[in-house]
């Protein structure tokens, strides 16, 4: 319990970044409701991407033979919170069950051999749950708009280092987990950018007219992106990994480039963000 404390306060502290054994991977912190007290309890998990909307989650428990409370928690309500970086929203969580919680399971023993340890130590079918953004949108974080867009930049950023050290060491083929992965991030940025357009960008450009030409060339970058995107899914049905990291590769340098062109032209515009 110390040492989730820790973890913890470290991942609020920091936008979701910490040290020790989860540096460097996928962490969120979910909240249950106490089966028994009714109180709200918070714990450090793995996640896996699963499309835009919705995270999975393991409860292995390190390969303890039961489930662990988090997991009961959620099975009695399973309204739940969730913090993933600087984000917070509700979330549904809802237990895979037969084909679709061993295809699940499959994805995750075969991008992290971990996960089927620990099944075999704890004797159980450990359960794989979904956790489900319950509302449209973006999800609550930075209250100003600088500090909000320059989080969700942060989080693709991050994200894009992990799929590219993950594409690196994915060895002969491309896994299943890793094309899912690769996909929500491209429905994740697609979504992005088309909010941006048909939003945000109207909006500064009845705020500031002189600002026009800037946005059209940001929304030039954005069909380039999505150029990127579509050549990325074109590549992961090959299967073939050295071309799926030139075009991670290709992908990361053009978004590199334009979040910070954005930041450099937008966040003066938008507010100081928090410090």
């Amino acid at each position: 319990m110390d040492f989730n404390r820790q973890v913890i306060e470290e991942f609020r502290a920091n936008g979701g970044r910490v040290g020790g054994p989860f540096e460097g991977g996928r962490l969120l912190l979910l909240t249950t409701t106490g089966a028994r007290s009714g109180a709200p309890h918070t714990t450090p998990l793995g996640y896996l991407p699963d499309g835009e909307t919705r995270v999975l989650v393991i409860a292995s428990a390190g390969g303890a033979p039961r489930h662990p409370a988090w997991f009961r928690n959620l099975v009695a309500t399973p309204r739940v919170t969730v913090e993933s970086g600087p984000f917070r929203y509700e979330a549904d969580a809802v237990v895979l069950e037969g084909a679709e919680r061993d295809t699940a399971f499959a994805r995750a023993v075969e991008a992290d051999p971990g996960w089927g340890e620990y099944e075999a130590r704890s004797g159980r079918t450990l359960p794989v749950v979904a956790l489900v953004q319950t509302a449209a949108g973006p999800p609550g974080g930075p209250e100003s708009p600088a500090a909000m867009l320059l989080a969700v930049h942060d989080a693709f950023r991050r994200e894009l280092a992990l799929i590219r050290k993950e594409v690196a060491a994915s060895g002969a083929g491309v896994g299943a987990q890793l094309r899912v992965t690769c996909l929500s991030l491209c429905q994740g940025l697609g979504n992005h950018h088309l909010g941006e357009d048909t939003m945000l960008f109207p909006a500064l450009e009845r705020a500031h007219p002189d600002l026009a030409p800037a946005l059209a060339r940001m929304k030039d970058e954005h069909e380039v992106v999505k150029g990127l995107l579509d050549e990325l899914r074109r590549v992961l049905d090959t299967g073939d990994p050295a071309s799926l990291l030139a075009e991670v590769e290709r992908l990361t340098d053009a978004l590199e480039a334009h979040l910070d062109h954005e930041e450099e032209r937008l966040v003066p515009l938008l507010g100081a963000p928090e410090v």
